[in-house]
């Protein structure tokens, strides 16, 4: 038994899998039973753009799933994986099983009625004790939006670190995933196969995914929220996919004084366990207006807010403060980073290597963007968790591994 996490147009759904060996025919199938929407209609594909597609022909061009005897397994889909679904036309969704009262006539009592409703309120603790920023990444992340993009369109990045037993989570590295950003909206066009390496490069260094950090711009900053509508969706449904009580969200602003200064400030928050929980069982209206007060979140159906039943909730109900301090860690932050307007390419690891010569090699490896680089030319289970392992112990690196990479520098 295994789950293949499906999302389409309606949001992230699951489809239940018995046999892990079938293939593309059966798994619509399955789809068409478990989530109405018929065989003829399928487009699938691994790659979210999918779901950028506009018409038909659009989504023809994505072929990855487009054989009907292809096996899941061949296309690298298994327990957990996520696919994309686009469908043309309407879809009927099944209801709930009703199941009738055993007794006709039994009467509700308050604690039944009060059982009934979902109620919203403020969770006054985090899971997340604290979050620390390694200053560096920090600053690198903060002076490219601020330098680079000027705050003018939003920019995100997932946070890797560690978790202490305490709940205390540390933050080394930032990755930037590929990714379109508007003023209000942030796209996050994620790559399955650069997140696999990024996962290998963190738990060889001993750390894990342990957030998400995205900026505001300076458009938003004049509208009266903490957090937007669309951006409270987007952190559920991160938050939501973790697996880590101690997921934290934060968030980088630019404030301007009264007397015309500016200042990058970071702020970190959990959401709330009614929020995510909110998110999953698929309360949140995400069909969302373009003229709506953003400091709102819209509900499917009515909760209780106080005494009041509303299906509108102030964002700041699924907001929990989480403590912010910061720390210098192991990684330096100095080589390009991934994915932003300019391509990092070999030029980059000459210069590097260059310009740190009097340093040991471990150290002038020692930076997670420079390792994410090396590692499209390694092996993901053997080479790219042996060279993240000589970072972590700041051991010295295997020669071999040397003189791989001066060479892959020296082509440049």
């Amino acid at each position: 038994m295994m789950m293949i996490r499906v999302r389409s147009r309606d949001g992230l759904e699951r489809v239940t899998v018995d046999n892990p060996h079938i293939t593309v025919s059966e798994l619509k199938a399955l789809i068409e039973n478990q989530l109405r929407v018929p065989v003829s209609n399928q487009t699938l594909s691994t790659n979210q753009n999918l779901l950028l597609a506009k018409t038909l022909d659009d989504m023809l061009r994505f072929t990855d799933m487009s054989n009907p005897q292809s096996l899941m397994s061949s296309l690298g889909i298994s327990h957990g994986s996520m696919i994309y679904l686009a469908y043309e036309g309407e879809r009927t969704v099944a209801g709930p099983a009703i199941k009738p009262s055993a007794s006709f006539s039994r009467k509700m009592t308050m604690d039944d009625l009060i059982a009934k409703q979902m109620r919203v309120s403020r969770q006054e603790n985090p899971h997340c004790e604290s979050v620390s920023f390694d200053r560096d990444a920090a600053n690198a992340f903060q002076h490219y939006v601020n330098e680079a993009l000027a705050f003018a369109v939003k920019r995100g990045g997932f946070m890797y670190g560690t978790v202490s037993a305490d709940g205390k989570v540390e933050v080394n590295f930032i990755y930037e995933p590929p990714q379109q950003g508007t003023e209000e909206n942030l796209i996050l066009l994620r790559d399955p196969d650069e997140e696999n390496i990024v996962e290998a490069i963190a738990l060889g260094m001993g750390m894990r995914k342990v957030g998400f950090i995205f900026t505001q711009t300076i458009g938003q900053n004049k509208k009266d929220y903490t957090l937007s509508n669309l951006e409270i969706l987007q952190a559920a449904e991160l938050h939501g996919q973790s697996d880590l009580k101690e997921w934290v969200t934060a968030v980088v602003k630019l404030e301007v004084s009264e007397d015309g200064g500016a200042d990058v400030h970071f702020e970190a928050f959990q959401m709330s366990d009614m929020c995510v929980r909110l998110f999953k069982e698929g309360w949140f209206e995400t069909d969302i207006a373009a003229d709506a007060d953003p400091k709102l979140s819209w509900m499917k159906k009515d909760v209780v807010v106080g005494v009041k039943d509303t299906k509108e909730v102030d964002n700041d109900f699924f907001l929990v403060v989480v403590k912010i301090l910061d720390h210098q860690g192991p990684l330096s932050s100095t080589f390009p980073i991934e994915n932003r307007n300019t391509p990092v390419t070999m030029r980059a690891l000459k210069n590097h290597l260059d310009r740190t010569k009097s340093l040991p090699f471990v150290k002038r490896i020692s930076d997670f963007h420079l390792l994410l680089l090396l590692s499209r030319f390694l092996d993901i289970s053997s080479d790219v968790p042996a060279l993240a392992e000589c970072v972590q112990t700041q051991a010295t690196v295997p020669e071999g591994y040397q003189i791989l990479i001066e060479s892959l520098a020296g082509a440049s």
